[in-house]
């Protein structure tokens, strides 16, 4: 009997006894290769010595010293090793315990900031439909994931959701790519021109999207767009990458391949790997000295904040992710992958899309390709691909609701830095068997055929 409270009451879940670089295994022996990293976490695999020996010699040291008395040499040396790599203009870093956490400080971060200058009416936030932000009521109030966002809906503060920047699906025949991205960001401007810009607090999206679209990256020149916009009326840029951040799209930070840069960026999942649970906010310098010039307080705080072990953690694996050179290696196995997906999927009748970036790569499943139908809802193919997955011995991330928050379906895959072509070759034909076996015993699609 178990007394722990699991995700799904009706789930019967396999117990992981231990883990060895991309494989998790189970109480029988049975082994997983975990081509998602949970849920994109595990950027360096499981069982990785260097990390492991920092965790024990932090321990070893100090385990935590709550952060209104003391400061910690870990917090330092990894707030250090995130600032001196950001993106221009990012100063200072506050730690957390995770992604939604991270989400959370940020929107209370952009709204003492314009309180701080005396801009007490902006307090709205502006994100897009199909994102995700995390499960804390502000992070799931900006969130545009209708299923997560229903039985709570009573209970969230009010916040506009835009049209994401997702060609698959909102790109006209006719239009470049430009053309759209440009298009798409004007959506930004009219919602805050509709909102009124003196009431307009921040907007924020995540620059590839993750587990709500099943990684969607934008269209050129769509996010240069959407930084002008912000600039001019005075309203922060929030990116979140605390899926898509930490290398897993083949740099450090997500948002160099889009030639931007934030006002505040969170981050979490691949910042320790899993190892230990942590997240982090950082923040322009200018943010930070308009709160240091001003009350000199951030209303706000976690009991685990800078947590010492979890510091010397994270420390580790992005230490190691350099040593490495881990960020090639994504950029290398990433573009494989691609390859292979393709080969294996590119002319599968029931694969629309297959997009990504680094390490981050979705598949939209579709009933029909030319029109781009996505399957019945009450089919829940998303979730007999990942029972058919397991059985493979294949730990990846099905998701639903991809088209429009009910309808459509995806895979999510982000294994972890370490991954070879040996890897790449299991998790290819794991993942089409437990593909076309889930869409064998799939009605609608049982008359289609696949390739």
């Amino acid at each position: 009997m178990s007394y722990v409270f699991p995700r799904h009451t009706q789930a019967s879940y396999p117990v992981a006894v231990s883990g060895e670089g991309p494989y998790l295994i189970d109480e029988t022996g049975r082994r997983y290769l975990d081509a998602s990293g949970g849920a994109a976490v595990s950027c360096l695999g499981h069982g990785h010595p260097a990390v492991v020996e920092a965790i024990k010699a932090q321990v070893d040291r100090l385990a935590y010293a709550h952060s209104a008395f003391f400061t910690t040499e870990a917090s330092e040396a990894l707030a250090e090793h995130l600032i001196l790599r950001a993106p221009e203009g990012l100063g200072r870093v506050y730690f957390v315990s995770g992604g939604s956490e991270a989400n959370e400080t940020a929107l209370k971060l952009a709204r003492q900031f314009h309180v701080e200058n005396g801009q007490l009416g902006r307090h709205r936030f502006i994100a897009r439909r199909q994102s995700y932000h995390g499960n804390t009521l502000g992070a799931l109030a900006v969130g545009g994931n209708a299923a997560r966002r229903a039985a709570f809906d009573p209970l969230l503060m009010p916040a506009s959701h835009i049209a994401p920047c997702y060609a698959y699906r909102h790109q006209r025949p006719e239009e470049t790519a430009e053309a759209y991205g440009e298009r798409a960001a004007g959506e930004l401007e009219a919602e805050i021109q509709r909102l009124g810009p003196e009431s307009v607090a921040a907007f924020i999206a995540e620059p590839v999207v993750g587990a709500t679209a099943g990684v969607v990256p934008p269209v050129p020149g769509y996010f240069a767009r959407i930084r002008e916009i912000c600039d001019r009326h005075g309203v922060l840029l929030i990116l979140d990458e605390v899926m898509c951040g930490m290398g897993r799209t083949g740099s450090l930070y997500a948002c160099e391949q889009d030639g931007i840069a934030p006002d505040i960026l969170t981050c979490a999942k691949g910042l320790g790997g899993g190892y230990q649970p942590i997240g982090a906010v950082l923040a322009a310098q200018r943010v930070y000295d308009t709160i240091a010039a001003g009350s000199g307080a951030f209303e706000h705080g976690f009991t685990y904040i800078g947590h010492a072990t979890a510091c010397a953690a994270a420390l580790a694996v992005q230490q190691t992710i350099e040593a490495e050179d881990l960020l090639d290696n994504v950029r290398r196995q990433g573009a494989a992958l691609r390859t292979a997906l393709e080969d294996r999927f590119g002319n599968h009748h029931h694969v629309g899309d297959i997009r990504g970036r680094g390490l981050f790569i979705g598949l939209e499943l579709v009933a029909d390709r030319a029109s781009k139908e996505p399957f019945d809802p009450t089919l829940k193919l998303s979730a007999r691909i990942k029972k058919r997955a397991m059985a493979e011995g294949l730990v990846c991330y099905p998701g639903g609701g991809t088209a429009d928050g009910r309808r459509g379906d995806h895979i999510l895959l982000a294994p972890p830095f370490i991954v070879t072509a040996e890897h790449l070759e299991e998790l290819v034909d794991k993942l089409g068997r437990a593909v076309d076996g889930a869409l064998d015993e799939t009605p609608a699609a049982q008359t289609v055929g696949q390739a």
